[in-house]
């Protein structure tokens, strides 16, 4: 990511999609309250099966536990940082960071496929594969083995976090890049939080 660039459009009060993290078990409450307030908001939900005593049953959980998303004029955020349960702005040092919107765009479009999907470890290495089949047509993402069955690993950078979705190996084709790979911003750790309330 361009971090120039970046600065350039928060500094220009351009919309632009953010990570927040909120209260972990709190993010379907808090976009509620920030879509309330005209905010436009991003959690993405997965289906698991929840044991009790007595019975399962199937229930939605955040895909990215204690993360959602919300685009926003950075310059203009006050009543969302204010907002009972948001936490911060994830970014690197005193700068936030937008989220790519591409990757975002990425998650949408996997979740709306209706296959499976789960949380996923955040992987960096790997190979880069492009679906060439059905609703997940040209989508780009990380081809690994697991439990005998091949998934694709979607990444969310900025988050460090991953999900995976159940794919047939014919389904996808290598994609082999020459370009140099991108400098990240910051080492392996968790993201760098950057405003709180």
């Amino acid at each position: 990511m361009n971090v120039l660039a970046t600065t350039s459009e928060i500094s220009s009060g351009r919309m632009s999609w953010f990570a927040l993290q909120v209260r972990s078990r709190r993010e379907p409450a808090v976009a509620a309250q920030l879509s309330e307030q005209g905010y436009e908001c991003f959690l993405p939900l997965h289906k698991t099966v929840r044991r009790w005593s007595d019975r399962m049953k199937e229930v939605e959980q955040p895909l990215f536990p204690g993360y959602l998303f919300s685009r926003f004029d950075f310059l203009n955020c006050r009543s969302l940082l204010m907002t009972p349960g948001v936490q911060q702005v994830l970014g690197n040092g005193r700068n936030p960071i937008p989220v790519e919107e591409r990757e975002l765009e990425s998650i949408r479009q996997a979740l709306g496929s209706g296959l499976p999907s789960q949380p996923w470890p955040y992987l960096r290495v790997g190979q880069r594969v492009r679906v060439n089949y059905g609703s997940l047509n040209n989508l780009e993402g990380i081809l690994i083995n697991f439990k005998g069955s091949h998934r694709i690993v979607l990444s969310v950078t900025l988050l460090q976090r991953s999900v995976a979705l159940e794919i047939d190996l014919v389904w996808v084709t290598p994609i082999h890049e020459t370009s140099a790979p991108s400098r990240v911003l910051h080492d392996s750790r968790a993201p760098i939080p950057i405003l709180g309330q």
